[in-house]
């Protein structure tokens, strides 16, 4: 019979503690692994399903392209570009007769302060922008003043430009004493 004798100076010693932190450590790493594992998966998918759906809207550029160049040929025929140059004519005249005369001379009656007149009104629409060029006639630069802040502080009347200004004889009884020329843009909101 042998006996098992431990003659070193210190004891043996167990290392259970150590394989069993190790093992729920690795039990913990093969989870993570997993659900890892499972994220890579899922975005992939996901990447698959956006590659198919970035795909799909590039074949359907590209059949818009094909069709705008198609209608671009199409209207570029000689026949067609008159129909268009016709049309923009056409289109013009319509935004003229669109302008609303009685809601601009409202919108001028009330910001029109005591002792200014307006002389002239000329509208001109320019993509879809309704500039008009005003002049107007005062009794004094103070008035003609206060017709300029009430134009800019109007709503209907924007990017107000004083292009030209004259003084009047101040001799002659019953005549503007300044005469200025503005543009403003016109929008009724």
């Amino acid at each position: 019979m042998k006996a098992r004798l431990n003659l070193s100076t210190k004891p043996l010693q167990t290392h259970r503690r150590f394989l069993a932190a190790s093992g729920v450590i690795g039990v913990i790493a093969g989870l993570l692994f997993l659900g890892l594992g499972w994220h890579v998966y899922s975005i992939r998918r996901a990447d698959a399903a956006l590659r198919e759906k970035v795909e799909q809207i590039r074949v359907e550029m590209v059949s818009l392209e094909k069709q705008r160049t198609e209608l671009e040929q199409f209207f570029d025929r000689p026949e067609n570009a008159k129909l268009h140059d016709r049309s923009a004519f056409l289109n013009t005249l319509i935004d003229e007769q669109s302008l609303n005369w009685t809601q601009m001379f409202m919108d001028l009656e009330k910001i029109l302060p005591p002792g200014v007149r307006v002389v002239s009104i000329q509208p001109k629409v320019e993509k879809g922008r309704v500039q008009v060029k005003l002049v107007i006639g005062a009794i004094s630069d103070d008035a003609k003043l206060k017709f300029i802040h009430a134009l800019e502080q109007s709503r209907s009347f924007t990017q107000v430009q004083l292009l030209n200004e004259k003084q009047g004889d101040p001799g002659t009884p019953g005549t503007d004493r300044v005469n200025a020329e503005l543009n403003v843009v016109y929008s009724r909101t």
